[in-house]
């Protein structure tokens, strides 16, 4: 059994995996103060919770943009599961270029997301990830990662209204009734929504054109749900793309 970690800057994202099929997933807030013992015995109680043995783990892949965190994760993989855990990044195969100016400032989130929509799709791709930051990443028709755009994120926004303007309430990220608001709840959440939905459309339509090929355009993450129910562009959603990619790379480095 293979245990996926995905370390975001905000949640982290955990998955069982048998064979190519995923048993269970769960979410954490992600605290670079957390123990190894308590990402341990955390990690052991959901596997508990879905009825799932945590000793028929034998593997574990790490994608982290944390790096504080990396020792923690090592530590517990190596203490509560039996094994040195995977990190993605430098020296890990992915099977896919990367043709960034620098391969190595590009963060391990966008080339494992990027690694599993190319081995689902097989086309030109535009992979939005709704995260802490929001980040579009482009994929040529021969499986390149070629780069893209990186934007601040949903949550990120909704605090920056809140904590810098006095009068602004924290609000939930939600579609309004209208969107012309008629209150500063619904006028908040109509920039939001749909801010960020012209946003998402209007960086893939400009990406489309300077990339001179057809691109189909996958969204990821928590929030992308609701962004691509109102978007013109987004294609799929693909809230665990993550995890699927981590999968991916396993694989191509440890044969099961």
């Amino acid at each position: 059994m293979l245990l996926a970690i995905d370390v975001g800057n905000t949640n982290t994202v955990l998955g069982a995996f048998e064979g190519r099929k995923l048993l269970a997933h769960w979410y954490l807030e992600t605290s670079a103060r957390r123990t190894p013992d308590e990402f341990g015995i955390l990690a052991r109680q959901l596997f508990a919770w879905s009825g799932i043995d945590a000793t028929r783990v034998t593997a574990v892949i790490v994608s982290s943009v944390v790096p504080p965190l990396q020792f923690n994760l090592r530590k517990m993989s190596e203490t509560y599961f039996k094994t040195p855990p995977v990190f993605v990044g430098p020296g890990v195969k992915t099977g896919m270029p990367i043709l960034y100016d620098n391969p190595r400032e590009v963060g391990a989130d966008r080339i494992v997301n990027a690694v599993a929509a190319f081995e689902k799709h097989h086309t030109g791709l535009i992979v939005v990830d709704f995260g802490t930051a929001t980040t579009f990443d482009a994929v040529s028709p021969k499986g390149e990662y070629l780069g893209g755009a990186i934007c601040p994120g949903i949550t990120i926004s909704m605090e920056a209204l809140f904590q810098n303007a006095s009068k602004l309430p924290r609000v939930e990220f939600t579609r309004p009734p209208h969107v012309v608001g008629r209150n500063t709840v619904h006028s908040m959440q109509s920039g939001l929504v749909y801010g960020f939905v012209g946003m998402a459309d209007g960086l893939c339509e400009r990406m489309k054109t300077e990339l001179g090929f057809p691109a189909k355009i996958i969204a990821t993450g928590e929030m992308a749900a609701l962004v691509a129910g109102e978007s013109k562009v987004i294609q799929e959603v693909d809230e665990l793309l993550m995890l699927e990619g981590l999968r991916i790379i396993y694989g191509r480095n440890y044969a099961t």
